[in-house]
């Protein structure tokens, strides 16, 4: 079988020339959609993802607005920076990036940001009502993956789904919005019993557990459509090959950087059997990031929706 790769620059790509195209009707009307993100600790990884947001944010005609915080914050301190943001009506987003330092009460700080600017969607009220299906706000990556899908055309209606993770953060929510779509979802974890048996039904597989290449070829049903959200970083040139070939361009990026990326499904084993795969990385990233931005789009949309439609 032919495996067709989900391009995930490309979905996120036309997300985002949506959204800039509404944020500048939104600017002749005098309103900018403004977001502001928090970043506590010296945390490289979450450097890199919050430079890659905020240059989005401004690509797109957004405002943005980075508050920096040393890795011996308090709780208390970054409560107060919630609370100012909350009050700041040129502020329609609010995200706060994960892991925070290890002092901090991080569900108090989710907790503090207004629902109505919670553009992670990880409010315990925007869960709720994605939970009751009535919602606005949900989780960026599980809706960049379902917009995905829509988009691809891949039929979800009386569909079987996995999903391997139960993460608030990916696994929960995207098993809602599935359920919303009316598929029949499974929800795996570490303590699954007969792991690949259980994942070998799945029509769509939703593999985000954090362990490189755990899923191989006895865990796939020929013509499954894969969403590998994992991003794992691997080191040994041996791992390298043995994942992705002797002859692979991975090789050359490990001699350049040290490291390359590997998602959560073997790479090589799943081509041939599966009808459709992301990669990693240029799969699911991209699609976080694009629908942070629409987000931040559909909360100042919904938030200033009296301005908007009155001019004011």
């Amino acid at each position: 079988m032919e495996t067709r790769i989900l391009d995930g620059k490309k979905i996120a790509a036309a997300i985002q020339a949506e959204v800039q195209k509404e944020v500048q009707q939104l600017k002749e009307s005098g309103i900018t959609p403004g977001l502001a993100v928090v970043l506590a600790g010296d945390d490289p990884a979450s450097q890199i993802y919050v430079k890659n947001k905020t240059r989005t944010c401004e690509e797109l005609g957004m405002r943005s607005e980075q508050l920096d915080f040393p890795a011996d914050v308090t709780t208390e301190e970054l409560l107060d920076v919630i609370s100012r943001l909350n009050e700041d009506d040129e502020i329609d987003g609010i995200l706060v990036q994960l892991p925070l330092p290890a002092q901090v009460d991080e569900q108090t700080i989710l907790n503090a940001v207004d629902p109505d600017k919670d553009v992670d969607g990880f409010h315990p009220v925007n869960a709720g009502k994605l939970f009751s299906g009535h919602f606005t706000l949900a989780p960026c990556t599980p809706m960049g993956i379902l917009e995905m899908l829509n988009r691809e055309g891949i039929a979800l209606e009386g569909a079987e789904a996995v999903v391997v993770g139960r993460s608030n953060i990916v696994g929960k929510p995207m098993a809602m919005l599935l359920l919303h779509q009316n598929c029949t979802v499974t929800i795996c974890h570490s303590r699954t019993r007969n792991l690949p048996e259980v994942c070998k039904r799945a029509d769509i597989l939703i593999a985000a557990v954090g362990r490189p290449a755990l899923i191989t070829r006895d865990f796939l049903k020929e013509g499954v459509v894969i969403v590998d959200v994992g991003t794992n970083r691997i080191d040994s040139r041996e791992e390298v090959v043995r994942l992705f070939g002797e002859d692979s361009p991975r090789l050359e990026a490990l001699d350049k950087r040290g490291y390359t990326l590997v998602g959560d499904v073997h790479p090589r084993e799943a081509r041939g059997i599966a009808s459709a795969v992301t990669p990693v990385p240029g799969g699911v990233g991209p699609l976080t990031i694009a629908h942070l931005m629409k987000n931040t789009l559909v909360a100042c949309k919904a938030r200033r929706a009296e301005a908007i439609y009155t001019g004011s």
